[in-house]
């Protein structure tokens, strides 16, 4: 395998989204790991052999350039209750894909009403609102993995 050929596979690698790739033939080993980490190769040449070149390989970098904006708008969210998850799993605004989710930005909630579902550890739990309002911003994805005391809804008290 020559340089070209492992440069080429780190392109395709960085692309593609694998975390680990190995390949081994008769006097050749390499392994290429991504996922924010370095990317490492590691080469055994052959004992009896003429050496081959092997470049040490890095991670492609991309310089971004972004402006800042002059005037950000910063929302004031101190008027707001922030309904938070009771516990780690994954959120859930639904109890199922083709049923309608339990609370919608909009939509009024009091005391005891369901919001969202947090799995853990293959247990579906319903999270009630312990506060009546308003929901006025929904902060988590649908299916994403939530921690303890993160903040899920923003409720404008009524």
């Amino acid at each position: 395998m020559d340089i070209k050929q492992i440069q080429e596979l780190i392109k395709f690698v960085s692309r593609s989204g694998v975390n680990e790739v190995a390949i081994e033939q008769e006097n050749f080993k390499i392994t290429i790991k991504t996922n924010q980490a370095p990317v490492y190769v590691n080469a055994a040449l052959p004992a009896a052999g003429a050496p081959q070149p092997v470049a040490p390989a890095a991670a492609p970098t991309v310089a971004v350039e972004s402006k800042a904006p002059s005037a950000p708008e910063v929302e004031d969210t101190s008027k707001y209750i922030t309904v938070k998850s009771p516990m780690i799993g994954t959120f859930y605004r639904s109890s199922s894909p083709d049923k309608p989710s339990f609370a919608n930005v909009g939509d009024e909630i009091g005391v005891g009403k369901v919001v969202c579902i947090i799995e853990a550890m293959k247990l579906f739990n319903e999270i009630e609102s312990e506060v009546s309002g308003r929901i006025v911003k929904v902060l988590v994805e649908n299916a994403s993995p939530v921690e303890y005391d993160q903040p899920l809804f923003l409720v404008e008290p009524i």
